[in-house]
């Protein structure tokens, strides 16, 4: 007769070996002391579509199955520290992206404040560590995406005033200033405007981000940067070649530059046979989202697995080096996810099979938070010198770039 699987496997979704269930209960009493810190999840944007504007209506206190994130998930997972990302479609024009953008950021404070018992807002990585050290989980703001600030400076500085601490330079569009990986290149990575983003960006303390943007983007915004960068969540192109995945020669250079790239969950991302799959699809209908969306629930893909997470951590830790990596999920931003990673429970299942690799705790626990909370105080140090030397950038689109 089999052994019935246990309450925390059903809560990752699949069923655990009694070796596997071990290593996740190593995995969790290492998180008792490091807060495992995800630089990726779109909840707010799921709780828009669910329920518009009245967020308030979703009680994140129970489960909730439709979605990646409720509460009761987030503990099982032993999550301590998330960047929760504030995303509106990158087509959007610029206007109407920073309306919704202040919108969304709306709804991430307004989860953070309805709950204070669970979530606490979060901006520097001493107040990531209080939190966690009082049983909360820190919450971070992240802007997925550079339409979010309209070209320009002082919506930059509003979004970092109301809590922002990274923002990806690009999403699937190219913006006016940066090339994204899945569109045309229009600037060979960023125009001047964009470099001075980054310069602000350094000053103000907002991390830079570099996942969704093409490798052109990624050496500049590294030759520009005074600061550690960060890929919120990217996987490692060797490992499967999708355009927003990391190339080697760009994870060669995070031991200089000191930031961290957070892999991420998604299958598209994560398994090369998946990315072949989805591949035929788009060659059958096209790039409309819709309709890929439709072509692959009609046409469901190979699976996607835990394994072949833990594969691209083991390929950026080979090439960046085990200090400059992460986790980002993108959890509640798109599907599939992978079996034994289908919702913010299963993290301690991803990290217990590091340790089934051989990594060290010391290592587990540098991915699962330590690297971030050092690249965020670099960061935070870097600003602290710069703002001592310069004032804030008074420069537009227009003065550096030209006018169009």
């Amino acid at each position: 007769m089999g052994r019935r699987p246990s309450t925390r496997a059903l809560l990752y979704g699949w069923t655990m070996t009694q070796a596997q269930e071990s290593l996740a209960a190593r995995a969790r009493s290492l998180l008792d002391d490091t807060p495992l810190i995800d630089g990726h999840n779109d909840l707010a944007y799921a709780l828009r579509k669910r329920a518009g504007m009245r967020t308030s209506e979703v009680d994140l206190r129970r489960p909730v199955p439709e979605l990646d994130t409720d509460i009761p998930r987030l503990r099982a997972g032993r999550v301590g520290g998330q960047f929760w990302s504030v995303w509106v479609p990158a087509d959007l024009p610029e206007p109407e992206a920073v309306l919704q953008s202040i919108e969304q950021m709306d709804i991430v404070h307004g989860f953070i404040e309805r709950y204070p018992d669970t979530f606490a807002l979060a901006t520097t990585a001493d107040e990531v560590e209080a939190a966690f050290g009082n049983g909360r989980i820190a919450s971070l703001l992240g802007l997925e995406g550079g339409s979010m600030v309209g070209s320009s400076m002082p919506i930059l500085r509003n979004a970092y005033a109301r809590g922002i601490r990274y923002m990806t330079l690009t999403h699937w569009k190219t913006t006016r200033w940066a090339d994204a990986a899945t569109d045309a290149p229009r600037h060979d990575g960023l125009t001047a405007f964009g470099r001075e983003v980054v310069r602000e960006m350094n000053r103000l303390g907002m991390l830079v981000d570099i996942s969704h943007v093409a490798p052109s983007t990624m050496r500049a915004a590294l030759d520009a940067s005074d600061a550690p960068v960060i890929f919120s969540h990217s996987g490692a192109l060797a490992v499967c070649d999708h355009p927003r995945n990391v190339p080697d020669d760009v994870l060669a250079r995070m031991p200089v530059n000191g930031g961290v790239v957070m892999a991420v969950f998604l299958g598209a991302f994560v398994s090369q046979a998946y990315r072949d799959h989805a591949a035929r699809g788009e060659q059958e209908v096209g790039e409309d989202r819709a309709a890929n969306h439709a072509w692959i629930a009609a046409n469901p893909g190979p699976r996607v697995t835990l394994a072949e997470v833990a594969d691209h951590i083991d390929h950026l830790r080979d090439v960046a080096g085990i200090e400059h990596v992460g986790i980002g999920s993108d959890f509640d931003g798109g599907e599939p996810l992978p079996e034994g990673l289908t919702d913010v429970g299963g993290f301690p299942a991803l990290l217990g099979e590091l340790l089934r690799r051989g990594y060290s705790d010391d290592d587990v626990r540098a991915i699962a938070g330590r690297n971030v909370l050092r690249t965020m105080r670099d960061a935070e140090a870097v600003a602290t010198r710069l703002r001592a030397e310069r004032g804030p950038s008074e420069a537009t689109i227009e003065d550096l770039d030209g006018p169009g």
